[in-house]
């Protein structure tokens, strides 16, 4: 388990890094388990998040619904930590396997993310982890500037525990951070940029919601994962600028974010 001593003596954090996961996406059902380089996606998801320094315990949250008995089975056959929780609310999830594996900080990755880069994990979860105190949320998404699919967020147990215990609408509850990221009177909110400069998270999608999703990332692991199974970023970028053909296979959904599907709702985004 990650940990990172604070000046004073202050007690270090524990980290836990929940994978959320699920068979029953609408627009891909059974996602996470369609072959990837031999292996179920997940396989690959974990595989790829246990590579950050700084993940320490890696857990996946899937549900008590029956239709996710495969992933369970799937992570005692890795030998991984799961948890079961409510198939809906995902707030409740996170902050009981929280609960459930001693965290004092928790990371929140979302398991349709494959080519997510560990170093990006790490430099997230480094700057929480190296300015104790003085975060209560901290992720590469407010703004996003990153491709879409190098999704990371970290938190204080204890301001999960206040999202948990006052966030009532739907979407702060399905969506996890919500309540967080709207309340930066309430919360000490931290974001970290991509050091290029660049921002290609409406131009590059890395992320599987779509068939199209999935013959890219298919595609990008077939080429480079035989010779490199921990290929980062700037593989993946190489390979598209080489193969245009490929980058452009699931170019028509670029720049889809769930929150554009609720507009209005949201105080510190829009579409």
């Amino acid at each position: 388990m990650a940990r990172l001593s604070s000046p004073g003596g202050a007690p270090p954090h524990r980290v836990v890094t929940v994978v959320q996961a699920r068979t029953g996406s609408t627009r891909l059902p059974n996602k996470v388990l369609r072959p990837l380089a031999g292996s179920p996606l997940l396989v690959r998801m974990v595989e790829r998040v246990r590579a950050a320094r700084l993940a320490g315990t890696v857990v996946v949250a899937t549900t008590t619904a029956p239709d996710d008995d495969p992933i369970a089975d799937l992570c005692r056959a890795e030998g991984w930590p799961c948890f079961r929780g409510d198939p809906l609310d995902l707030l409740d999830r996170h902050y009981q396997a929280g609960l459930a594996y001693g965290a004092t900080a928790v990371a929140k990755i979302p398991s349709d993310c494959p080519l997510i880069d560990p170093a990006i994990i790490d430099r997230v979860l480094g700057h929480f982890l190296d300015h104790p105190g003085a975060f209560d949320f901290v992720s590469n998404l407010h703004p996003a500037s990153y491709p879409d699919g190098n999704d990371v967020e970290i938190m204080t147990l204890d301001a999960l525990a206040t999202a948990w215990r006052e966030a009532t609408r739907p979407l702060e509850r399905e969506h996890t951070t919500p309540y967080l990221w709207e309340n930066p009177d309430r919360f000490r909110l931290g974001n970290v940029l991509w050091e290029t400069g660049l921002d290609y998270s409406k131009s590059h999608r890395w992320t599987i919601d779509y068939e199209e999703d999935y013959q890219f990332i298919r595609a990008v692991y077939e080429a480079l994962y035989p010779a490199n199974p921990r290929f980062g970023l700037g593989d993946i970028l190489a390979y598209g600028e080489s193969h245009p053909h490929v980058a452009a296979l699931n170019s028509a959904y670029a720049g889809e974010y769930w929150y554009r599907h609720h507009p209005g709702e949201l105080k510190t985004v829009s579409g």
